[in-house]
């Protein structure tokens, strides 16, 4: 889709995007090749410019071009052609204000290998872990996570960035990460029924009582919030590319589950549940 996408170039928007289409030029190389369209010369030579600046951008793999130029509405177009280098993270932390709560566990998979950091053991192998890759995927990271970590570790992540948040709800399925994968009928196992919250109860248990059941835990859910962003992508992608049905895009298959290196002991979530359920503060945020 994204060497069919114009939306990103000075001066073209969605609805001049779909006059070029209309007019038979629908990629980069059907301009390039001198396709009409019902552009003036003066914006049809900005577009082959245009044009040919994305394909070198293309070339070089340079994902982050394109995430500077793209709507947060559009940006699942860059999915395709930079999945082979994705990270999808989700950071767990002991609250919600980056000025004065920690990261505890950070989950990446990478549709390869699923990698885990925690505070105090090796959190900050992470900062050079998501150095190497060119694209990022999370659930409302961009609000969340990776400020988040940008202030925790003093650091700029310089990935580009596709937030599924945002690309569910241009499609008008809304909701947090947990309510979207019910949506679709995706299985937590084990961790169903544990939220953001939850995490932080888990890692209270982990630093105070040091039951390292927490922390499995703790990690098996951070884990699947995670793992679980690669198929969301995939599903988010293909329900957008039914909308341009004229285009004869190929739907991408979804990947098969990777193993859960952790599990989530019921018996530690059902104490800390017995312990807090008495008071105000058990509650969901």
């Amino acid at each position: 889709m994204l060497e069919r996408t114009f939306c990103h170039l000075k001066g073209i928007g969605s609805t001049t995007e779909a006059k070029i289409w209309q007019a038979g030029a629908n990629s980069w190389n059907d301009i390039l090749d001198g396709v009409a369209t019902p552009l003036s010369d003066a914006k049809m030579n900005e577009l082959e410019k245009g044009c040919g600046e994305s394909k070198q951008k293309l070339e070089a793999y340079d994902a982050n071009w394109f995430a500077d130029r793209l709507p947060a509405s559009d940006q699942w177009r860059m999915y395709s052609h930079f999945r082979d280098n994705v990270a999808y993270i989700d950071i767990e932390t002991t609250g919600t204000d980056a000025h004065s709560c920690d990261i505890t566990t950070i989950a990446l998979w990478n549709g390869k290998e699923i990698k885990t950091y925690v505070q105090g053991k090796n959190l900050y192998d992470f900062e050079e872990e998501i150095a190497k890759y060119p694209l990022i995927v999370s659930f409302n990271g961009k609000c969340f996570d990776v400020p988040f970590i940008e202030k925790y570790f003093g650091i700029k992540v310089d990935a580009a960035h596709i937030d599924l948040r945002f690309v569910f709800r241009s499609l008008g399925i809304t909701g947090g990460l947990k309510g979207i994968e019910r949506y679709f009928g995706m299985d937590r196992g084990d961790a169903e029924g544990l939220d953001g919250y939850f995490a932080v109860l888990l890692w209270n248990e982990y630093e105070m009582n040091g039951d390292e059941r927490a922390l499995e835990t703790l990690l098996a859910y951070n884990v699947l919030d995670s793992v679980n962003l690669e198929n969301l992508m995939i599903k988010g992608y293909n329900l957008h590319i039914e909308r341009f049905s004229q285009h004869d895009l190929t739907p991408l298959a979804e990947k098969p589950e990777p193993l859960n290196p952790f599990r989530a002991h019921r018996e530690v979530v059902d104490g800390i549940r017995a312990k807090y359920s008495g008071e105000s503060s058990f509650r969901r945020f």
